[in-house]
């Protein structure tokens, strides 16, 4: 009968745990190998405000620091938006002085540096708005993944702003100069079709099926060896950068690769004709 009591109070904790988090502006969930970061203002189109920006950084390093996390998944509460871009309120408010707007442009350039330097793999799963600030995060991913209501703009043109140069790298690494010029130019909506013909997004799934679909691509990743994978990240990475050449941290990452248990591994499984086991995290 106690243990009974014990239980039905645990299970009660939970759920109030759980209702906590999901008031959350943005919250982090964790399902096996596959965490999700989750924008959570379904209300406002999952806007994202100077908390939320701030709050990035510490999730993505909880999902560096979690040794059975391999892959990071970013969505937005509910099938309208991923996030429709800034939370309108701050302008009035944080954005309205320039020291103000400063300090949430650091805020954003932060949490953009966080998810492109993140060593494990990032997917943007998207579900209609994408546009702004959800657009940055979106490109700062590895994969962008997008239903068939995607909508994408970056529109800082459309408020007299200048989009700053980490993001906008970005968007030139994917598209090319002058899509990323009309992008920026115009502040233009691209609908999904669009977005995946000038390479801003990499897929487009039904609605119905994606969370589905992007699941089934995270374990494809997570079914691989680690190491490859990070490794493959980092020096994509610095060939983006410039490099044309190893690095020495490259080289030393190839190296440590040929000495590892992983290799050998799977080295074995190919001689066995099995699926390799890898155990780095």
């Amino acid at each position: 009968m106690k243990r009974k009591v014990v239980e039905t109070m645990s299970k009660n904790l939970e759920a109030i745990n759980e209702e906590k988090t999901c008031r959350d502006p943005v919250f982090l969930e964790k399902e096996g190998e596959i965490a999700y970061i989750c924008f959570n203002r379904p209300e406002k189109r999952n806007a994202l405000s100077f908390d939320i920006w701030t709050k990035i950084p510490e999730l993505m390093e909880e999902c560096e620091q979690d040794s059975n996390i391999k892959v990071i998944i970013f969505k937005g509460k509910g099938s309208v938006a991923f996030s429709a871009g800034a939370d309108i309120d701050e302008f009035k408010t944080l954005r309205y002085t320039a020291e103000g707007a400063e300090k949430y442009n650091e805020a954003t350039m932060i949490a953009e540096k966080a998810i492109m330097n993140a060593s494990k793999p990032t997917i943007a799963m998207i579900r209609g708005f994408c546009v702004g600030g959800g657009c940055e995060i979106a490109v700062a991913c590895d994969f962008r993944f997008s239903d068939e209501n995607g909508k994408f703009g970056i529109t800082p043109a459309k408020l007299g702003l200048v989009y700053n140069t980490p993001g906008t790298k970005n968007v030139v690494d994917l598209v090319g100069p002058s899509k990323a010029k009309d992008i920026l130019y115009t502040g233009r909506l691209l609908d999904a079709e669009e977005a995946l013909q000038i390479g801003l997004i990499d897929r487009i799934i039904p609605s119905v099926s994606i969370k589905e679909e992007t699941l089934s691509y995270a374990e494809l990743i997570c079914r691989n060896a680690q190491a490859s994978v990070r490794g493959s990240k980092k020096i994509i990475n610095e060939v983006l950068s410039g490099a044309q050449e190893d690095s020495p941290e490259a080289s030393k990452l190839i190296i440590e690769s040929f000495l590892s248990e992983d290799y050998k591994e799977g080295v074995r499984s190919f001689l066995e004709k099995r699926k390799p086991n890898f155990k780095y995290s």
